[in-house]
């Protein structure tokens, strides 16, 4: 299967390329970064500190889907709608990381995908997939006598909050009670907020160092408190999820598929 990275020149793109070529039946058909950077033209290899690998850096994202049958995108909202004009154009699968997405772009590449496979989820960590599951189930479970409250800490470059990842949470929590998250979230306080009102998910974003990604669920109620947690210590689970949807991928009728239905969960 030929994977493409777009954006393959940053931490993540990196981990993307190697996780794609340590994939068995996956070939990297090649990457690309913004036109004008000092990466364009230069081999993918030399990227990763390693022997070439027949394909160089490129500035045009079409060439990159033309020449693949798989895109994996882990940059920026504005990009990742662009790309996934190209994908439903083409035909082709897009595996789309990337997170800050607004209800307006989610509903842009809805539409893309009515032409191609696309996968699209805040995270693609197998163990964070089993964590929402979890959430959901706790949530219908114990019901609206527990407060949840979903803690998350990145790194102190991440310039999303809160996370993908813990509105990703948020949403398995508000599913689970039957509800939409919207209607009962609250992303910060500060001051005089008054008692917490029942049924709301509140959510705590912490910030520092060079965390790769904590998630803890927790829900608290009179005389007890179950939290359910996930810590990433490297990127490299998320480029081995992306690269496991891009393969499952291959092959289904155009549709927004989730990192779930690739688990089967």
């Amino acid at each position: 299967m030929r994977i493409g990275i777009v954006g393959c020149a940053g931490r993540m793109g990196r981990m993307l390329m190697e996780a794609v070529l340590a994939a068995e039946g996956c070939r990297l058909s090649g990457g690309t970064e913004r036109a004008g950077t000092e990466f364009v033209g230069r081999d993918l290899g030399a990227l990763l500190g390693r022997e070439s690998v027949g394909a160089s850096v490129s500035a045009d994202p079409r060439a990159l889907f033309a020449a693949s049958d798989a895109v994996i995108d882990f940059t920026a909202p504005s990009a990742t709608l662009a790309h996934a004009a190209m994908a439903a154009e083409l035909g082709k699968v897009l595996v789309v990381g990337t997170t800050g997405l607004s209800k307006d772009d989610e509903a842009r590449l809805a539409e893309a995908a009515q032409a191609a496979p696309v996968v699209y989820a805040p995270n693609f960590s197998v163990g964070i997939n089993l964590l929402m599951a979890l959430t959901e189930r706790t949530a219908a479970i114990l019901g609206d006598d527990y407060d949840i409250e979903i803690v998350e800490m990145h790194h102190r470059h991440k310039v999303d909050s809160p996370s993908g990842t813990a509105l990703g949470l948020g949403r398995a929590a508000a599913a689970g009670r039957q509800v939409a998250l919207d209607g009962v979230w609250c992303k910060s306080r500060d001051g005089h907020t008054g008692a917490r009102p029942k049924g709301e998910i509140g959510f705590a974003t912490l910030r520092g160092g060079d965390v790769v990604g904590d998630h803890t669920v927790m829900f608290a109620a009179e005389g007890e408190r179950v939290e359910l947690t996930h810590k990433a210590s490297s990127r490299a689970v998320f480029a081995k999820g992306a690269v496991r949807a891009a393969r499952w991928a291959a092959g289904r009728t155009p549709g927004l598929y989730s990192m779930r239905d690739v688990l089967g969960l």
